[in-house]
């Protein structure tokens, strides 16, 4: 079996780099996984520690049976939902395949099959092509499984920065993240941050219901912020967290003013519902009278809420905390995934 390296990484950048020598290829919203195919036993390793082999039996069984020869590749795991002709990844089905139950995974594998979209080779048969250019290593990977059929498929790639400014628009209807830039002559670097990556970067005017105190004690850890529905009703989409120490304390003494009090005067606490990925951890906040809007940096929504923690921007007492709504937030407009899998 050949030895799982830790995944190269990617920095973020602004935009689309407009330059010579870099090859675009869409950013695929799923599980990073390195898998390791020795021609007789298959291992699929993540970014993290946790192995992901137990977790997706049907992409075991893929690879067994359609990898042409030993290989480790580096690619993506995604779930993809709707109909044929309006597909699209989610994340949500995908992160319900992390469960400890072998009967709940056999279950998923069948209802929500995975896909596995491959962008790198990092070995074949007994060579290791880590020290090759991505443009060989790339020509490598297409030879070797760019016929194969679902659920394995290739990424696509281009070199033109003007295609891949088009594909960072139209792509996202379909539930990817953005667009990753590779330098055609670069070598496979483990654990170092030497590709690219372009997201999708939004603002929003969202409204602050509350606050968790931060893991030492002290402080705000981070802020819980909501967005009012058609139903009228405030709706928790997120969080907003990356605070310095002083900047926490500070912001102790600037909620103190909304902070929701009980008759005893005490303040006034609820939880935020729990998911398999909470863990022991506390889910419980100070509530905050819906009075007091900011605005934020995201990325991308995922149903009713933030696909990822938010950033703070700056606060808005011009806005009404009523106009904070979903209308304002901008998404990605529909995109059938078959049309990026091409």
């Amino acid at each position: 079996m050949y030895d799982i390296p830790a995944p190269m990484l990617a920095k973020s950048v602004p935009d689309i780099p407009d330059r010579e020598g870099l090859s675009f290829e869409p950013k695929w919203d799923g599980f990073r996984a390195l898998v390791a195919w020795d021609g007789s036993d298959v291992e699929i390793g993540s970014r993290g520690a946790k192995p992901l082999t137990r977790y997706f039996p049907e992409l075991v069984d893929a690879f067994a049976r359609l990898l042409p020869e030993p290989c480790l590749v580096d690619g993506e795991i995604v779930v993809a939902v709707g109909e044929p002709g309006a597909q699209r990844l989610d994340w949500p089905t995908l992160s319900q395949r992390i469960h400890p139950a072998a009967s709940r995974v056999t279950l998923l594998s069948q209802q929500t099959p995975a896909m596995f979209i491959a962008f790198d080779l990092l070995a074949r048969g007994d060579r290791d092509l880590q020290d090759r250019p991505f443009a060989e290593r790339r020509a490598e990977l297409v030879d070797l499984l760019g016929s194969l059929p679902a659920p394995v498929h290739v990424t696509r790639t281009t070199e033109d920065a003007a295609r891949a400014r088009r594909w960072l628009a139209e792509f996202e209807g379909a539930g990817l993240d953005g667009v990753v830039a590779k330098g055609l002559d670069q070598p496979y670097a483990p654990g170092k941050r030497t590709m690219l990556k372009i997201k999708h970067a939004r603002t929003a005017d969202v409204v602050a219901l509350g606050y968790r105190i931060h893991k030492s004690g002290q402080g705000v850890g981070s802020l819980l912020v909501g967005l009012y529905g058609q139903d009228g009703e405030l709706h928790n989409v997120g969080g907003v967290a990356a605070f310095s120490d002083r900047r926490r304390l500070e912001l102790i003494d600037e909620l103190a003013p909304l902070v929701e009090t009980d008759a005893a005067g005490g303040a006034v606490t609820g939880e935020t519902e729990r998911s398999r990925f909470s863990g022991g951890k506390d889910v419980s906040f100070v509530r905050l009278r819906p009075e007091r809007v900011l605005e934020v940096r995201y990325d991308q929504l995922e149903g009713w809420r933030f696909r990822h923690t938010v950033q703070f921007e700056r606060w808005r007492p011009d806005r009404d905390p009523l106009s904070c709504t979903f209308e304002q937030l901008e998404t990605g407009s529909a995109y059938d995934l078959a049309d990026v899998l091409q």
